[in-house]
């Protein structure tokens, strides 16, 4: 399916400057996979102590891109609709590594699965690329909770 800009993510996340970390999304299918893109620029707040004069995007923020779209994804496989009283929480990740820097100008394209879910954790496994080449992959482990 087609994907959709920053308004639909913003209602459907509830994150936001300077922690929403998805700029959009570029296609889905329903059940199965999300492709999502972060836009890395030198005005990144982050870039003002990671570090200064070689200013390197922080794996740890990686990390939360791709739990932001697997969030996205979790949300358009139930179809919750706007203001829904669900939230999605970051609940695990296992084999994190990380192959290459990705530096101002970088733009880092999401690519996430959903693997099962299994009483209320749902587990989904997420790669981050540069120009193709692998930045970073996880598995990654979500909890759907109500608020």
């Amino acid at each position: 399916m087609p994907g959709f800009d920053i308004q639909e993510i913003q209602k459907i996340l509830p994150h936001r400057y300077p922690f929403a970390l998805i700029d959009r999304v570029i296609s889905y299918v329903p059940g199965k996979s999300l492709h999502a893109i972060k836009n890395i620029t030198m005005n990144e707040p982050v870039f003002m102590g990671h570090f200064p004069g070689n200013p390197i995007f922080p794996g740890v923020l990686l990390l939360e891109a791709m739990a932001q779209a697997t969030g996205l994804l979790g949300f358009k496989m139930m179809e919750n609709a706007a203001g829904s009283d669900e939230i999605y929480l970051f609940a695990g990740i296992d084999n994190a590594r990380f192959k290459r820097q990705v530096i101002p100008g970088d733009r880092v394209d999401f690519h996430v699965e959903f693997v099962k879910e299994k009483r209320g954790i749902w587990k989904f496994t997420g790669r981050a690329e540069v120009d193709g080449k692998l930045a970073c992959a996880a598995e990654i482990m979500c909890a759907r909770r109500t608020t």
